[in-house]
């Protein structure tokens, strides 16, 4: 990756495929969709669990920038409506009670699901961020601190590991926006290198709606705004998700 910056286009999903297996994208149903308000998908999707460890929570890793945006963002929630995005193992942990349409289930015996930015179980050495979601705005604000097990160039994040983070931070976005829950289309164009241990912010907002689509955009700088690392543009599609009546 050079400093100079590239340009990458990928289509990325969420949610796994068994191996050789061919999936494509459900048809859309108008008369599923728009089925709740930002609210009810931040009260949803934001419950505080106490049987599942919450990875969006400080531990001894963060470093000090780390760990003073955390709290300038926190005393946010208090009283401008912002909402601390908890961050479990598997986005199974969020959607318990509700499934995907049938057309994107998969069928497996194994119970070790990991959300790919959550991989790496060990504090410190991968992904430690957090995400704050601001509903009457629509937009978030991802920190980031990357661990030595991100590296590409020596001392720095590999460039696919922020595509993953920021595709992970459009993914929450979207779906706490308005039930956007797919990736169908990613770019992103790299403008500097990260150093590893160091704080990076993804200032990501939802740019329209529109035909069931949503356009999101993503602006990765360090914390004094001076440095731009990346610049990035997702569009996801809008699917309602199904009341689980199994687990009833």
């Amino acid at each position: 990756m050079l400093r100079r910056g590239f340009q990458a286009a990928v289509i990325l999903g969420h949610h796994g495929t068994l191996p050789g297996a061919t999936h494509l994208l459900p048809r859309f149903n108008p008369a599923s969709a728009f089925g709740s308000s930002t609210e009810s998908l931040v009260s949803r999707f934001c419950q505080e669990m106490t049987k599942s460890k919450n990875y969006a929570l400080p531990n001894a890793s963060w470093g000090p920038d780390m760990l003073s945006l955390y709290h300038e963002f926190l005393e946010k929630t208090k009283t401008n409506g912002w909402v601390r995005v908890p961050s479990f193992r598997s986005n199974r942990d969020h959607i318990q009670g509700f499934k995907l349409p049938l057309d994107l289930s998969a069928n497996s015996d194994k119970s070790d699901w990991r959300l790919f930015t959550r991989c790496i179980e060990r504090e410190g050495q991968g992904y430690e961020y957090v995400i704050f979601f601001q509903p009457s705005e629509k937009k978030s604000i991802c920190l980031f601190q990357p661990g030595p097990y991100l590296e590409g160039v020596p001392g720095f994040v590999h460039g696919g590991s922020l595509a993953a983070l920021i595709d992970e931070t459009f993914s929450k976005t979207a779906y706490l926006s308005g039930e956007g829950l797919l990736t169908v289309n990613f770019n992103i164009r790299f403008k500097n290198l990260i150093p590893l241990g160091s704080l990076a912010v993804l200032n990501v907002n939802v740019e329209k709606i529109e035909d069931q689509k949503m356009y999101l955009s993503c602006v990765t700088q360090s914390r004094d705004q001076q440095t731009v690392y990346a610049k990035a543009s997702g569009t996801f599609l809008q699917m309602h998700l199904e009341e689980d009546s199994s687990r009833q």
